[in-house]
C-alpha cells in the first residue's frame, strides 16, 4: 500500500499535467492516510479550484488553514476561493490575515 507522500507526489504529477480529477483522487488518498498532511490539503484545494468545485475547494482550504494558521499562502488561497464564490467580506478578511502574517514574517 502506498504511503501518503507517494499519493501526494502522484497527485502533483497529475496536477501539473492538468489531470485534475486524478489529482483530486490522489490528494484525497493522501489525506485519508495522513489527515494532517498540509501539502496534500493544499494540493487538494488547488485541484478542486481548477476543476471548478469551489465548494470542495473551500472546504479543503479551510482545513489547510486549520492545519497551518500562520501560513500566509493558505489564507491567500482561501481568499481567492471566497472571491470566486462572491463572498467578498470573507475574501477581504482572509486577505488581511495573509498580509498581516506576511508582514510579521518580514519583520
Amino acid at each position: 500500500m502506498a504511503d501518503a507522500r507517494t499519493h501526494y507526489q502522484q497527485g502533483f504529477e497529475h496536477f501539473v499535467a492538468e489531470r485534475y480529477d486524478d489529482a483530486v483522487t490522489c490528494y484525497r488518498q493522501a489525506v485519508e492516510i495522513q489527515p494532517d498532511y498540509a501539502l496534500a490539503w493544499n494540493g487538494l484545494t488547488m485541484a478542486l479550484q481548477r476543476k471548478g468545485d469551489l465548494d470542495g475547494a473551500l472546504e479543503a482550504g479551510r482545513r489547510l488553514v486549520e492545519l497551518e494558521p500562520d501560513e500566509p499562502l493558505a489564507h491567500t488561497s482561501l481568499s481567492i476561493i471566497y472571491q470566486q464564490k462572491g463572498m467578498v467580506p470573507e475574501a477581504e478578511e482572509e486577505k488581511a490575515i495573509a498580509m498581516r502574517l506576511q508582514m510579521k514574517r518580514q519583520s
